[in-house]
């Protein structure tokens, strides 16, 4: 761990249930998909779906998950809506999983097993 890590002795209780939540919330293969696409910019349901090829119901209603949790936040535009992240840092924890799972174990920093 880098010094500016939080170490699990020195975050508070409710730091910690927190950013347990907020794994939670990630915690679906399409909840991490929506992630990624939206770390690109903000979409539409229409283009989520397009892009995840998952049902219109099925993103909406991840959608409303990540809404509740607070990681992502819609803008209506006349008849429709555009979701975005509520923040980066949502997409580098999301981005920076899906690498380390891609280098595989024990594989060195920066290359694909």
């Amino acid at each position: 761990m880098g010094t500016n890590a939080t170490s699990p002795g020195s975050a508070s209780v409710n730091a910690l249930n927190a950013a347990s939540e907020l794994l939670r919330a990630l915690a679906s293969p399409v909840r991490l998909g929506i992630v990624r696409e939206l770390a690109d910019g903000s979409r539409e349901v229409h283009e989520l779906v397009t892009s995840l090829g998952v049902s219109q119901p099925l993103v909406s209603q991840h959608l409303r998950v990540l809404r509740n949790s607070r990681l992502v936040i819609a803008h209506r535009h006349a008849r429709s809506v555009e979701y975005a992240l509520a923040d980066d840092h949502i997409a580098r924890i999301v981005l920076d999983a899906l690498r380390h799972v891609e280098e595989g174990p024990g594989a060195p920093p920066g290359t694909n097993a």
